[in-house]
């Protein structure tokens, strides 16, 4: 197994990961729990907010697992998960607002989205195959000068996945920020129903802010490690 003393700069970000993570999952089955004063199920609170904004193009369709909701844009359909499309819950409910949120970035062209989708490509190579190519270059020393591509290579691909995630920032916060805004002004939640949505959302972004720093880190041990080189 390769090690690198630089790989305890990652606990940091492992312990931020886990924070958050117990932070959303706690604060989605504390709400998960309790009902909203309307009663919509979260796919009614979806259709409710997409037909208020005119928009009408848009399928919202049940998915499996837990957590998994999502809006694709490239199927124009808004995909919830099980615990959320028939839910009548206050989490279901600040979920599908936030996808909702997604979808009004969409159809509104706002940049950060579409440079986050122009980046997936380049992301998804990078966080597979940036840490790899790094290691390779640093076992493979006796290449010369194709060690120092593949370090070079390995680190450009990781960086473009922590650009991935910093961009997501701003679109995941900008979706919450519309989803409080539409559920409050179309009555969806009343009163402190609307500070529980707010409770809910943040607990989500950050889960976001913990992937960007983690993967910050990442890219630090993997220039760290090239300097073995």
């Amino acid at each position: 197994m390769f090690f690198h003393p630089s790989y305890l700069i990652l606990i940091p970000g492992m312990v931020l990961m886990f924070w958050a993570q117990s932070q959303i999952r706690g604060t989605y089955q504390r709400y998960s729990r309790v009902s909203s004063s309307m009663g919509m199920t979260g796919a009614q609170v979806a259709q409710t907010i997409l037909t208020k904004m005119g928009i009408s193009d848009i399928r919202i369709e049940p998915v499996a697992g837990e957590l998994t909701d999502h809006y694709d844009p490239r199927s124009k359909a808004v995909r919830l998960s099980e615990g959320i499309y028939g839910s009548t819950s206050l989490a279901a409910a600040a979920v599908a607002a936030h996808e909702c949120g997604h979808v009004l970035q969409d159809k509104q062209g706002y940049s950060p989205m579409n440079l986050r989708a122009a980046l997936v490509p380049a992301a998804n190579l990078g966080s597979q195959f940036g840490p790899m190519l790094v290691i390779a270059g640093l076992v493979l020393t006796q290449l010369g000068t194709l060690s120092s591509i593949f370090i070079n290579l390995g680190i450009a691909l990781f960086a473009a996945a922590l650009a991935f995630h910093v961009v997501t920032l701003p679109v995941e916060f900008d979706a919450s920020r519309r989803a409080l805004r539409l559920i409050d002004e179309l009555g969806i939640l009343q009163g402190e129903e609307n500070k529980a949505a707010k409770q809910i959302l943040g607990a989500a972004a950050w889960t976001y802010v913990a992937t960007a720093f983690y993967s910050a880190l990442q890219l630090v041990q993997l220039l760290m490690m090239s300097r073995r080189n």
